[in-house]
């Protein structure tokens, strides 16, 4: 038997999107697995991947330290129950925590650094006290994964890892190729260029610059689209999209399944971030490996995604004007090279971003550690 093993994250959504072929993998390789996250609606499913659910509650954005210190507790009292071989940690608060509970407890443990966050992006008291607790957090780690290079060198210049310290680049979380299957253009008969945008609706996925360069390239391109798929996380963009919804530049579809995302895209020319930093982003993926163009900012985490002007179109970060002008590229592009220009961008995901390549990484090292 390789061992248990508990992973912790911050919400269900990191484990039922992103992290399910890796509980099937490791299951399969007969790890006995437990998973520690405040439990929602697909907890079900997340079990039938060979593992046990633990809610495990966090407040994901609270900066109250007795909160924390309480959710460190908790991480110590679990893997004294659990007893795994080795802790594995998502995102912040998990990293950070849990790393340090692992140590404490003499555990080993593998972080993954899922992106910057909004916090490192301002010198700020809050973002100089989360760097610091990530440095004292990484430095015992068995590996730090992170999602690009850049990341990583951003984390080296400000000295929270160092040059010894064991790390890996992931493919992001990769992309499962069966579930996002290539989806073949929808027929050239429509007059229409149909964008889509899938993020929660806050302003740091670039939300203002989308409405921005819709409603500019909508009164060039009347028979242009924009749909919105995310939920209000900054309930200040409610009124602004339901004016647009209401003049027709905007299409609101509110919060989706995963499988009825896969749908939306199969019936769009293109989809579409904006955002301003990303670890990697997995909606970009997952429309590249169904066979869309993209357009995304030239940020880390999004420019690898796609090839310009190969399988996608790049924009600079907080401009709407460069925004509007990939949207232009898009509608001007014949639809025989859109076909062209998506086939590429599945070859790429099935050369560069297979999901399966992250899972088997994973078990190299879990297997070194053992």
């Amino acid at each position: 038997m390789p061992g248990r093993l508990l992973i912790l994250a911050n919400d269900e959504t990191t484990i039922y999107n992103f992290r399910r072929e890796l509980l099937q993998g490791l299951a399969a390789h007969g790890y006995d697995l437990t998973v520690a996250f405040p439990i929602g609606e697909h907890t079900c499913e997340i079990e039938k991947c060979g593992c046990q659910v633990v809610d495990f509650q966090l407040n994901r954005h609270g900066t109250n330290p007795f909160q924390d210190l309480k959710y460190y507790r908790n991480c110590r009292r679990l893997i004294r129950e659990v007893r795994p071989n080795v802790v594995l940690t998502y995102t912040v608060k998990p990293n950070i925590y849990g790393s340090f509970a692992a140590h404490r407890e003499h555990v080993p443990y593998i972080n993954n650094i899922t992106g910057l966050g909004t916090i490192l992006q301002h010198d700020s008291l809050l973002a100089r006290i989360s760097l610091f607790l990530q440095k004292r957090a990484y430095k015992n780690s068995s590996c730090v994964f992170f999602q690009n290079q850049s990341n990583y060198k951003a984390m080296l210049e400000k000295g929270v890892v160092v040059a010894q310290t064991p790390y890996q680049i992931l493919p992001g979380s990769g992309v499962n190729l069966n579930l996002h299957a290539f989806e073949p253009y929808r027929p050239d008969d429509h007059h229409s260029t149909r964008f889509l945008i899938v993020a929660r609706i806050r302003q740091d996925k670039g939300y203002d610059e989308f409405l921005t360069a819709a409603e500019t390239i909508n009164r060039q391109y009347p028979n242009s689209e924009f749909h919105i798929v995310g939920w209000y996380e900054e309930e200040s963009y409610q009124g602004v999209i339901e004016n647009l919804a209401a003049r027709g530049i905007i299409i609101y579809h509110g919060r989706k399944l995963q499988e009825e995302v896969h749908q939306l895209m199969t019936q769009s020319d293109c989809v579409v971030l904006p955002s301003w930093h990303e670890g990697m982003a997995n909606v970009l993926l997952e429309a590249a490996a169904t066979g869309r163009i993209v357009v995304a900012s030239d940020i880390p985490g999004c420019r690898e995604t796609f090839e310009e002007g190969r399988t996608g179109f790049g924009c600079q970060v907080k401009d709407a004007a460069s925004l509007a002008k990939a949207f232009e590229k898009v509608i001007n592009t014949p639809y025989s090279e859109r076909v062209v220009m998506g086939q590429r961008a599945r070859q790429k995901m099935e050369r560069e971003f297979d999901r399966n390549i992250v899972v088997e990484k994973y078990i190299q090292l879990l297997e070194r550690i053992n």
